[in-house]
C-alpha cells in the first residue's frame, strides 16, 4: 500500500532538488517556478488523497461471506491507491496492456472435442514444480476465462497464472473458439449467453483431475459467462468458488455506454474490428451459414451482434440475446461463493448497472466496488508493472477458497 508520506514528501523533495540545481534561471524566476511547482504538487496530492484514494465498498448478501472476506482477504478492506498519474478510468483501461509486464509462461495446449464436432483450445500451466502441492492428482486447479477477444496471452491472464504459480496451483485457460489460432471446424464461435462449451470444459477438467479442487476466475465477458453458468447450474457444479472481474451485468446498459461518442471512438470501434478480424480468419467455414460481407460492414458491437452473434445462437432478435446474456437476471440462482470486482468508473459496465440490490438478496454473492480502476485496469503504485489491485484480489480470494473452502459450504 502506498505511504501517504511518500505521496507528498518524496515528490516535493525531488522536485525542489531538481529545480534548484538543474534549472538555470534567475533567482526570482527560480523561486517563482519552484513555488508554483510545489503549490501545484501540494494541491494535486491533497485532491488525490481526498477524492481519488478510497477504500472499496464491500457488499454481500450474507454476514458469513462478508466476514470471511474481511478475514481471509484483507485487500477488500484496504484503501485502493490508483497510480497517481493515471487514475482516470479510460487512461487506466488503455494503458494497462502496455504498462503491465507479461510474465513468461509456458503452456501445454490441449484441444478437446465439442458435442457439435467443433474443438476447444485449452492452455494448461501444470506447475509441476509446486512445493506446496507436489502431487498432481490433488493439486488445486484454477480455470481462467479471458475477455471478449482475449486469449491465454493477455497480460491479466498471465498475471493470474503467475499468482497461482506462487500459491502452488495449476491453471488452465479456456480460450473461446477460434480466437487462439486453432482451426474452426464448425460454423460456430462463442457468446456470453451460451455456456455449453464452458460446461464441457469444466466436466473435462474434473474428469482429468477428479481429486483436485477447482475454482474459476473470469474477466469481462469471461466473467459474464461464468456468472451465467453458475446461474443456470445452481449447485450442480464442481466449482468451489468463483471470482469475476469487470463483468458487464446488463448488456443493454453496457452497449449504450460504449456507444457514447468518446467511448465509441476509444473502445467500441476497436473491439468491433477485432471481432470482425476473427470472423475473417474463419471466413471459409462461416460464410456457408452467414452473410459475412454484411457482418464486415458493422461499425459497433451492437451491429456485429445483430448481424452475427444473435443469429448464430438462434435468438429471434438481438434484444432477446442481450437479455439472455445479462448475468443480472440469473444472480438469484447462484449457489456457489462468487466475489465480483467492479470499478465505479468503468465505461464498459456503468455504475448504475452494477447489481447492488441483487447481490444483497443472495448470501453466496459479494460485490467489491472501487471508485476508480476502469475496465480491467486497477493499476496501483508509482509504476504499476508487476502487480495490480485486481491481481491482489485474485490471489487472496483464490487462496481463501482453496485453503479455507470448508467455511464456505453453507453461507445461508
Amino acid at each position: 500500500m502506498i505511504s501517504l508520506d511518500f505521496s507528498f514528501n518524496i515528490l516535493t523533495k525531488d522536485l525542489s532538488h531538481y529545480l534548484e540545481n538543474q534549472v538555470k534561471v534567475g533567482l526570482f524566476g527560480s523561486g517563482v517556478g519552484l513555488s508554483l511547482v510545489l503549490g501545484f504538487s501540494a494541491a494535486y496530492t491533497c485532491y488525490y488523497l481526498i477524492s481519488v484514494a478510497k477504500k472499496p465498498q464491500l457488499i454481500s448478501g450474507g454476514k458469513k461471506f462478508y466476514q470471511f472476506l474481511r478475514e481471509q482477504c484483507p485487500v477488500v478492506s484496504e484503501t485502493y491507491y490508483p497510480t497517481f498519474w493515471c487514475w482516470e478510468s479510460r487512461i487506466q483501461t488503455l494503458l494497462r496492456p502496455f504498462v503491465t509486464a507479461k510474465p513468461g509462461v509456458v503452456y501445454r495446449n490441449e484441444l478437446i472435442k465439442a458435442a457439435d464436432g467443433g474443438q476447444i483450445s485449452l492452455d494448461w500451466f501444470d506447475n509441476d514444480d509446486s512445493l506446496s502441492h507436489p502431487d498432481p492428482a490433488t493439486r488445486p486447479t484454477v480455470l481462467l476465462l479471458p475477455g471478449l477477444t482475449g486469449t491465454s496471452r493477455e497480460s491479466y491472464i498471465l498475471h493470474m497464472v503467475q499468482q497461482s504459480q506462487d500459491l502452488g496451483y495449476r491453471c488452465v485457460v479456456f480460450n473461446n473458439r477460434g480466437v487462439s489460432g486453432e482451426t474452426l471446424l464448425t460454423p460456430r464461435t462463442y457468446c456470453a449467453a451460451n455456456t455449453e462449451d464452458l460446461e464441457a470444459v469444466i466436466d473435462h477438467i474434473q474428469r482429468t483431475n477428479e481429486a483436485a479442487p477447482i475454482m474459476a476466475a473470469g474477466v469481462s465477458m469471461g466473467g459474464m459467462m461464468l456468472a451465467n453458468y453458475l446461474g443456470r447450474k445452481g449447485l450442480e457444479t464442481c466449482l468451489k468458488g468463483v471470482v469475476v472481474f469487470s463483468a458487464g451485468w446488463d448488456v443493454f446498459e453496457c452497449t449504450a455506454s460504449l456507444e457514447k461518442p468518446l467511448d465509441r471512438f476509444l473502445f467500441n470501434s476497436y473491439l468491433t474490428s477485432c471481432l470482425q478480424a476473427s470472423v475473417h480468419r474463419h471466413r471459409p467455414v462461416l460464410e456457408k451459414c452467414y452473410d459475412i460481407d454484411h457482418v464486415m460492414k458493422a461499425r459497433t458491437i451492437r451491429e456485429f451482434d445483430e448481424r452475427f452473434t444473435s443469429i448464430m445462437f438462434g435468438y429471434p432478435t438481438n434484444d432477446d440475446y442481450y437479455r439472455d446474456a445479462s448475468p443480472v437476471h440469473k444472480l438469484k440462482s447462484v449457489q456457489v461463493p462468487m466475489l465480483c470486482l467492479n470499478a465505479a468508473d468503468d465505461v464498459f459496465s456503468p455504475s448504475h448497472a452494477i447489481p447492488v440490490e441483487a447481490v444483497k438478496q443472495n448470501p453466496n454473492l459479494a460485490l467489491l466496488i472501487t471508485c476508480h480502476g476502469g475496465h480491467i485496469g486497477f493499476l496501483e503504485g508509482l509504476w504499476p508493472r508487476q502487480s495490480t489491485y485486481m491481481d491482489r484480489v485474485f490471489k487472496q480470494f483464490a487462496k481463501a477458497v482453496i485453503e479455507q473452502g470448508s467455511r464456505l459450504k453453507d453461507l445461508s
